[in-house]
């Protein structure tokens, strides 16, 4: 079954709090539980202590005394986040947040997934903390693909070795499409993809071959593209288009998934990578 489509279904049906919490754009399901550990969420006049408790449209939730959003439609924006901001709502080092910079007309979003701090490119922002969920899941097998640039001289035998998947203090990264793009006098430039997107996992694995990353530019995720988006920049992804790639109309995987399955080799997703649009990236800078 497409996981995607109960998320866009309109009639009232029972769900879990957390995963309603989650679907109103208030929070991540993750914090929506911890929320409810905590002993801050109400439900018709009944402090909860569970997240497994279900809910339908009829139920009043209040979260610290105050009732969160009405469920609206699921929506996603594509952002092109510059350096210097970081993916969370605040930060204790007083840091500019990748929210802090958006439009005042966008609504309450989550992530769908990070970016580091001096990592650029596309985020992908959601009003619906269910949808995010299923976005990050790497049962969903999308690819997350980067244009990096690396001070050394990559050596093909060690990209094909990381390529293959390895296992970095007690860490097990997963099988990657690496390509060497461009090299330089002292630096190069790559095209990695992966599926799975660990806390920093780009840097660690160019470390363990002795590579430093001078930038990371996320260029995709899944069918979605950074294109022609300025730094800063955001854009809604129309509801028709976000409905067709996620495969809403019919129970058939969308047409981005069916892309996907159609790939049998690391070489053809190298070819379509070759083909991408790095519009802005240059392989000089």
């Amino acid at each position: 079954m497409n996981n995607f489509k109960t998320i866009f279904e309109e009639e009232p049906k029972e769900e879990r709090i957390a995963k309603r919490m989650a679907r109103s754009g208030l929070c991540s399901r993750r914090d929506a539980e911890k929320w409810i550990l905590a002993k801050r969420v109400i439900v018709d006049g009944i402090i909860i202590e569970t997240p497994a408790l279900k809910v339908n449209e009829k139920s009043v939730i209040l979260v610290d005394g105050k009732a969160i959003p009405e469920k609206d439609k699921p929506r996603l924006w594509r952002y092109h986040k510059p350096t210097g901001q970081i993916t969370t709502t605040r930060d204790v080092r007083g840091r500019i947040t990748v929210f802090d910079s958006l439009p005042k007309e966008i609504p309450r979003v989550v992530s769908v997934g990070r970016l580091d701090y001096d990592s650029e490119g596309l985020l992908l922002l959601t009003n619906d903390g269910e949808l995010a969920r299923q976005l990050e899941l790497p049962s969903t097998a999308w690819i997350r693909r980067y244009r990096v640039r690396v001070y050394g001289r990559p050596q093909q035998k060690q990209l094909e070795k990381l390529s293959q998947g390895v296992t970095l203090d007690g860490i097990k990264y997963g099988t990657l499409d690496i390509k060497l793009d461009k090299q330089g006098p002292s630096n190069a430039w790559l095209t990695i993809g992966l599926r799975e997107g660990k806390n920093r996992e780009v840097r660690r694995l160019m470390e363990s071959i002795e590579l430093k990353v001078m930038r990371l530019i996320r260029i995709s995720f899944g069918p979605f593209q950074l294109g022609n988006l300025e730094a800063g920049q955001i854009e809604e992804v129309k509801p028709t288009s976000l409905k067709e790639q996620l495969g809403i109309f019919s129970n058939k995987p969308g047409n981005f998934a069916k892309a996907q399955q159609r790939k049998s080799s690391i070489q053809k997703t190298r070819n379509k990578t070759k083909n991408a649009d790095y519009s802005g990236i240059k392989s000089g800078s």
